[in-house]
């Protein structure tokens, strides 16, 4: 179960997304950034229950800074009003298809796989999935996977990548800008008795993607 304190701190940040309030509650947000690495420790566990690739990586490595950098965003608030931890083998830098938990009042999710691989990885993907388009498409479409994840999440190019054959059959697999998938959490269940439970049947969904991800970047 989340710490009480985690998502209640959110939720005065969101209300008071300012340096002035961080400044004077800064011992609520240490307690909940130390709660959260905490929980995360847990979660890695889990993981690596379901995913052995994972191993053990701390905490501290695998989650995000509060603080935003806003000097050519048009969003000036100083801090996210989100806590979220990349578990993955080599913490959240790493390429490779791992398992995401994203907590925000009235906006947190599960998500999993690569978000926005850099090109050379991008390519990889690209290539095996038109390499081995069956084995693709059977993972998207398995009937667990796609009642819970039914698109996979970001932009997508409107042609074909460069390099690719445009009138290849399978060239709307390729067209995707990352290979990620998301699915949202209410409030309730950020705050329940259920949410490991529920973190746990996500990450194992998730897996055969990160499986296949990660064997078009081995090869």
């Amino acid at each position: 179960m989340l710490p009480e304190g985690i998502f209640n701190f959110l939720v005065q940040l969101s209300i008071n997304n300012n340096k002035e309030w961080f400044h004077n509650n800064k011992p609520f947000y240490q307690k909940a950034k130390t709660d959260f690495e905490t929980y995360v420790d847990e979660l890695i566990g889990l993981t690596n229950n379901i995913d052995k690739r994972i191993g053990h990586p701390k905490a501290k490595d695998c989650t995000f800074r509060i603080f935003r950098d806003v000097r050519f965003s048009n969003n000036k608030l100083p801090y996210k009003n989100n806590f979220g931890a990349h578990i993955n083998r080599d913490g959240r830098k790493s390429i490779y298809g791992g398992y995401y938990l994203h907590i925000e009042p009235d906006n947190s999710f599960i998500g999993g796989g690569i978000h926005v691989p850099q090109p050379n990885e991008l390519r990889k993907i690209r290539s095996f999935i038109l390499e081995n388009p069956e084995e693709y498409r059977s993972i998207i479409t398995y009937k667990t996977f796609n009642t819970m994840f039914p698109e996979i999440y970001g932009d997508k190019l409107k042609t074909a990548p460069k390099g690719f054959d445009k009138n290849d059959e399978n060239i709307a697999l390729i067209r995707n800008k990352s290979y990620t998938v998301i699915t949202q959490l209410s409030d309730d269940e950020v705050q329940s008795s259920e949410l490991n439970t529920i973190i746990e049947n996500t990450f194992k969904t998730i897996k055969p993607l990160n499986d296949f991800l990660n064997e078009a970047l081995e090869k």
